[in-house]
C-alpha cells in the first residue's frame, strides 16, 4: 500500500482532519516529480513535495483549508511559478492540488494503488545485507530477503520486506517474477556461484548484482563459462556492485552505493519497458559494469 494512504487512514481514525497535497503537474525544473504527495493536520506534516518555499506555501494553504479560511472548500488547485513567486532557484512551475480527505476518498486511492514495480530478491543476511535492508525499506519496492541462517535476521524489519529461511535458495531464483532485481551477497562463495548460475539461466531479470572484487568476478566468469553460461549472459552480471567512485568498504557505505545502483537500474528498466519515455524495446537494459565498487563479502 502507498505509504501516505496508511498514514492518512491512521490519522482519520484518530479523528483528525487532513489535507492531502499532490504535485499534479511539474513544468520545467521543480524540486520533486509529479505525483509527490504530503499530508497536513493542524499541527503536523508528513512526507514531502520538495521542501523550501514551495512546501512552506503549501503548508500555509493547507492549514487555511483546515481552519475554514478563504473559502477554499474541500478542494483547491494552485499553480505556483517557483522563481517569480517564491524566489526558488529551480525556476519551474508547480501545480498543486489540495483536498480535505474523507474515508471514501482514501478508500478510492487504496483501491487504485498498485504494488511497487521493483521486486528485489536479496540473498544474504550478513553485514551488508543488514545495512542495505533499512534503506530499501524506505524506497518504493518490495524485498524478499533470503538466507539459510535464521539467526542472522534482525528481530524487526521494514514492512515491505519479507523473510525467507531456506536450504534451497536456488528454488527462490526460479520462483521470482520476471523483471526481478537480484542481489547476491551470501557468506559462502560456493553458494554465490550456484546462485549466479541459476540467475543467469534466466533472461528476464532487470538487474543482477554480485558483491565482490574484480578478482572474484574473473574467477566466477571462468567457472561459469566452464558450466555453459554464455558470455552474453555474463556481461549482465554486475560485479563489483554499487555506483562507481565510492571506494569505502564499510557495510553502510556499500549499502548506500548499492541502493543508488538499484535506483539507476530501475530507471533504465522502466525506460526500456516504455519506449515513449525513451526506451527502445521491452528487454532489460544492462548496466555498464563498473570499474570500482563494493568488494567485500
Amino acid at each position: 500500500m502507498v505509504e501516505w494512504i496508511s498514514t492518512a487512514q491512521q490519522l482519520l481514525a484518530s479523528g483528525q482532519a487532513i489535507v492531502l497535497v499532490t504535485l499534479v503537474k511539474a513544468e520545467g525544473s521543480t524540486p520533486r516529480e509529479a505525483g509527490a504527495r504530503m499530508l497536513f493536520t493542524t499541527a503536523q506534516q508528513w512526507f514531502s513535495i520538495g521542501g523550501g518555499q514551495m512546501e512552506w506555501r503549501a503548508a500555509e494553504i493547507a492549514r487555511d483549508m483546515l481552519a475554514g479560511q478563504r473559502n477554499y472548500g474541500g478542494h483547491h488547485v494552485e499553480r505556483i511559478p517557483l522563481g517569480p513567486r517564491l524566489g526558488q532557484c529551480c525556476g519551474g512551475v508547480a501545480t498543486l492540488a489540495f483536498e480535505l480527505l474523507t474515508q471514501a476518498r482514501i478508500d478510492e486511492e487504496a483501491a487504485a494503488s498498485r504494488p511497487p514495480d521493483q521486486h528485489i530478491v536479496l540473498f544474504g543476511a550478513g553485514h551488508v545485507g543488514r545495512a542495505l535492508v533499512p534503506i530499501l525499506g524506505s524506497l518504493p519496492c518490495t524485498v524478499l530477503w533470503v538466507d539459510e541462517r535464521d539467526t542472522q535476521f534482525p528481530e524487526v524489519w521494514p514492512a515491505n520486506v519479507s523473510i525467507e529461511v531456506t536450504d534451497t535458495p536456488e528454488a527462490v531464483v526460479d520462483q521470482a517474477p520476471p523483471g526481478s532485481y537480484f542481489l547476491v551477497m551470501t557468506h559462502c562463495h560456493a553458494l554465490d556461484q550456484r546462485l549466479c548460475r541459476q540467475i543467469l539461466k534466466r533472461d528476464d531479470f532487470a538487474y543482477f548484482g554480485l558483491i565482490g572484487s574484480q578478482t572474484k568476478r574473473h574467477k566466477f566468469e571462468r567457472r561459469l563459462r566452464e558450466r555453459g553460461v554464455p558470455d552474453a549472459r555474463l556481461t549482465r552480471m554486475i560485479c563489483p556492485i554499487g555506483v562507481p567512485g565510492i571506494r569505502g568498504k564499510a557495510p553502510e557505505i556499500i549499502a548506500v552505493a548499492v541502493a543508488a545502483q538499484l535506483l539507476q537500474a530501475r530507471e533504465q528498466y522502466l525506460a526500456a519497458a516504455h519506449p515513449a519515455a525513451g526506451g527502445n524495446d521491452l528487454l532489460p537494459l544492462p548496466l555498464t559494469v563498473p570499474t570500482s565498487g563494493a568488494t567485500t563479502e
